[in-house]
């Protein structure tokens, strides 16, 4: 809907990841005489191929949050993409909108991208009014306060910044000291899947008429991406997805703990709360989250470990990827320590492939647009780091395909995590793996056609050759890391016959993949 022309003091421009009644931009607003703008933009839905399942919770929980808006009281001006009028960029969207209303000011909080930043920095040059960038007091710790605790240090590790959260919002703190006595249970936290584990199912949402409209037009619009779009049942409101917390709260938080790293074929979501993509775009507050989940703790529903490690992937983790996105600035998306160059796979568009766990993965996130974290890291993110994929390539397929995926919080989490590319600025050693990992954590292996147990035969599984030939070609850049002596003190135990074997059993996988095999590797 396009308001028709009237001057106005102000123009509140939201983003899609901003949808959040009490963001600062609207609280330096008025709603009797500022009007919010809103839009679906065509370089936003494009510029990589966005899962459809991604695009449908993004357009259609921005449509009913202008909806609520609207009820509470704003003007709101959304340009919809089957709307009268769509708009390429930003900058057109609100080029237009200041020519419409001639305001003084354009307000919007900082965007959560580098990409998006550089672009707002010079819109107070090309437009006809001030442009105003706030700060996104969403987060507990801002861009500053990053800096100062990163200033001087050696090295920038998540758990001495997390302690840090901790003190400062004192959850599970109790006269200055952890609860329990410790900051962290994850050595609690890495029980593997038993046979006939139950977990409870994620709550599902039925489409309404404005989400059934959205999915029309991705559909329409944007067929040729990437996943399934039905059966879509993410929730879209601020209402539906407080029911989604507090159904992981009550019942599947207990056990998130013990089985947050486990991965089955026949059970996608296990204990996992399903909430980041709500708490990313603006729908939950991430702090309050934690203290609900805190009073789980306090009322005995929920043990130490379990609470523990859920606000440390929120308040420590989240928090923490983000500092490092900014501090590292724009060209960090561009890292690539190992020189990695070999193309992404056709298989992690497809899921076509042997491997078991990799089918697994990138099925359930064609399928549900999903994985949990030890899927995206251990399985499909290791992969790409032992089998050599450029980097820039794999960061942009995690920013394609999953709906909590922004890249402030995707980059650090896949340059630096997953693939080690930023050379150890936030981890201190890559998380190369052999197919025993996966072995221990998941039941893919039983029903995968490559043999765990074999390590260079035919039909070995290609995670135990790759894991040796990563560590060796990249020896000279990985012989000092500290966590890796022991491991390159084993290769050296090894026969010579082994280690070339190993070599030539990895050679040969590799040259499959360059010649595009997805299968009999």
């Amino acid at each position: 809907m396009v308001s028709k022309k009237k001057k106005t003091s102000r123009l509140v421009l939201i983003l899609g990841d901003q949808l959040t009644p009490e963001i600062a931009s609207l609280r330096s607003a008025d709603p009797s005489t500022d009007v919010v703008i809103m839009g679906e933009i065509v370089e936003e839905a494009t510029y990589v191929q966005h899962h459809k399942k991604k695009l449908i919770f993004v357009f259609s929980a921005m449509r009913h949050f202008a909806e609520d808006l609207r009820e509470a009281g704003w003007s709101v001006d959304y340009a919809a993409l089957d709307g009268a009028k769509t708009y390429t960029s930003f900058k057109e969207l609100v080029a237009d909108a200041v020519d419409r209303y001639a305001p003084e000011t354009l307000t919007v909080v900082e965007p959560g991208e580098w990409r998006l930043f550089e672009a707002m920095k010079h819109w107070d040059e090309e437009l006809d009014c001030a442009v105003e960038i706030l700060d996104d007091e969403r987060f507990l710790c801002s861009h500053d306060e990053f800096a100062d605790w990163a200033e001087g240090r050696k090295s920038l590790r998540m758990e001495y910044f997390y302690r840090e959260m901790r003190k400062k919002t004192g959850l599970l703190i109790e006269d200055g000291a952890p609860e329990g006595g410790k900051w962290n249970y994850d050595q609690e936290n890495r029980k593997p899947p038993k046979d006939g584990l139950k977990s409870p199912a994620p709550p599902r949402f039925e489409p309404d008429a404005i989400t059934r409209n959205v999915i029309d037009l991705v559909e329409d619009r944007f067929g040729d991406h990437f996943g399934d779009a039905a059966p879509f049942w993410f929730a879209v409101t601020r209402k539906d997805a407080e029911k989604a917390r507090d159904r992981f709260l009550t019942k599947a938080l207990a056990q998130f703990g013990d089985y947050q790293d486990a991965m089955m074929a026949d059970n996608r979501f296990l204990f996992h709360s399903l909430l980041s993509m709500y708490i990313n775009a603006g729908l939950l507050d991430p702090l309050d989250v934690c203290r609900r989940a805190v009073k789980q703790y306090e009322k005995g529903a929920a043990p130490l470990n379990a609470v523990e490690g859920f606000i440390r992937q929120i308040i420590g983790w989240r928090e923490f990827v983000r500092g490092i996105y900014w501090r590292e600035g724009p060209d960090y998306v561009k890292a690539n320590f190992f020189k990695a160059d070999r193309k992404l796979p056709d298989f992690y568009w497809t899921g076509e492939t042997d491997m078991a766990c990799l089918r697994a993965a990138i099925a359930q996130t064609k399928e549900e647009a999903y994985a949990h974290h030890i899927q995206r890291l251990m399985v499909t993110g290791t992969f790409a780091l032992i089998a050599g994929i450029d980097p820039h390539d794999v960061h942009e397929w995690y920013l394609a395909v999953y709906p909590d995926a922004y890249e402030w919080v995707e980059a650090p989490n896949v340059i630096g995590m997953a693939l080690f590319a930023d050379g150890g600025v936030l981890g201190s050693k890559p998380y190369a793996a052999s197919g025993a990992y996966i072995n221990r954590m998941s039941n893919y292996c039983g029903d995968c056609r490559y043999s765990v147990s074999k390590k260079t035969e035919d039909g070995a599984c290609p995670f135990n050759a790759l894991y040796w030939d990563f560590l060796i070609r990249n020896e000279d850049k990985l012989r000092g890391n500290g966590r890796l002596s022991r491991v390159y003190q084993n290769w050296a135990r090894l026969d010579k016959d082994k280690k070339s074997a190993y070599r030539k059993r990895a050679r040969s996988i590799l040259n499959k993949l360059d010649k595009g095999a997805a299968t009999d590797l």
